[in-house]
């Protein structure tokens, strides 16, 4: 995809997107709701009118092309099967549209029921099927027509937690068995690490970060993609850089990071994103190992969601989500020790968006 817009009305949705998707990728678009996400699949898929730029497969421009010429097939949220048909004939139905005779079509159709374990459920009706039944008649139908790009439209949410993820294991398996390449919508962070092997983190009509799960959960680009990416409690700094050194302070509490660590920093005003199991909780007075902040803090809140307690401390003027496995009662004044290595740091004007 190169220089992609698109827009609705006189609304600009997706502002120049560039992007490639290497042959036998699964690659995740993930963002919050009205990032543009769906509208970038839509887009490829020839749903969505482009605006401008060019999509490109194999050398060849099918931006103006309609959905049946692309060499894709899309599996919806919905699963968009016709209900007043059987499982053979919705399956079946694009290879139909392709003018495949009645023993072609049967023939493919048998493949893909073994192939998606749905054999002997050929003459039910898709309205006799489970949730997770439909899933797999909706893919078998995608994958009948042997596309070389399967485009996936957040396709399991409307599935129950179990056989979600299921479905995630089964749809991976299937992609790379046959050599996809797969294009999935989701706003399902989780979702999308276990499934994809490239993370597209979108925001607002445009592109945050691309990278492996790895690298988007690890090392963050922005403070938003951190914020996005589950660490989402914020903590403000004060950073003072002197040589190789760097003093980072939140409130009353100070450590020091040196040479390479300390170079990565910015200097003044800051915000460090942290997840919920980065702090630990201890007593004020513990002495705070070099590289750890001991910010004071006082309990809030607790809960038990097992195996571990989960609070809120209010800490440096914010309240800070924690999971401790030690238990605490509520208005116990405690120190928050946080590793400065573990903190994703960005400039308090950068960060401001995501705070």
């Amino acid at each position: 995809m190169r220089g992609l817009q698109v827009a609705y009305g006189g609304t600009r949705v997706l502002h120049g997107i560039d992007l490639d998707f290497a042959p036998g990728s699964f690659t995740a678009l993930l963002g919050s709701s009205g990032c543009g996400k769906t509208t970038l699949l839509r887009s490829l898929s020839g749903f969505v009118p482009v605006e401008a730029g060019s999509i490109v497969v194999g050398g060849r421009d099918i931006a103006g092309l309609p959905p049946e010429k692309r060499g894709m097939a899309m599996v919806f949220q919905s699963y968009a099967l016709w209900p007043h048909m059987t499982v053979l004939q919705n399956i079946g139905y694009g290879l139909k549209l392709r003018g495949r005779s009645k023993a072609e079509i049967a023939a493919k159709v048998g493949e893909m029921l073994s192939f998606l374990g749905l054999a002997g459920y050929e003459n039910r009706k898709v309205t006799a099927l489970s949730g997770g039944q439909r899933q797999r008649v909706a893919l078998g139908r995608a994958l009948a027509i042997d596309p070389g790009i399967l485009l996936l439209d957040e396709p399991l949410s409307n599935l129950d937690a179990k056989i979600r993820m299921t479905m995630r294991h089964e749809i991976r398996a299937i992609q790379q068995r046959l050599g996809l390449t797969a294009v999935h919508v989701t706003h399902d962070r989780e979702e999308a690490m276990t499934m994809a092997d490239r993370l597209v983190i979108m925001q607002a009509g445009r592109i945050a970060q691309v990278g492996t799960p790895e690298e988007v959960y690890d090392r963050p680009a922005s403070a938003f993609v951190a914020n996005f990416m589950g660490a989402e409690n914020v903590l403000p700094l004060s950073i003072a850089r002197s040589g190789a050194q760097a003093a980072v302070a939140a409130g009353e509490a100070r450590a020091t990071l040196a040479d390479a660590a300390a170079a990565a920093l910015p200097s003044g005003e800051a915000l460090g994103y942290f997840r919920d199991d980065v702090a630990s909780l201890g007593a004020l007075d513990a002495p705070a190992a070099s590289g750890d902040l001991l910010v004071p803090g006082v309990i809030a809140a607790r809960a038990y969601p097992g195996g571990i307690y989960r609070y809120k401390v209010e800490a440096a003027g914010r309240q800070i989500t924690v999971d401790d496995a030690g238990r605490h009662e509520l208005g116990t004044k405690v120190g928050l020790r946080i590793p400065l290595q573990r903190l994703h740091i960005f400039p308090a004007t950068e960060a401001g968006i995501a705070a």
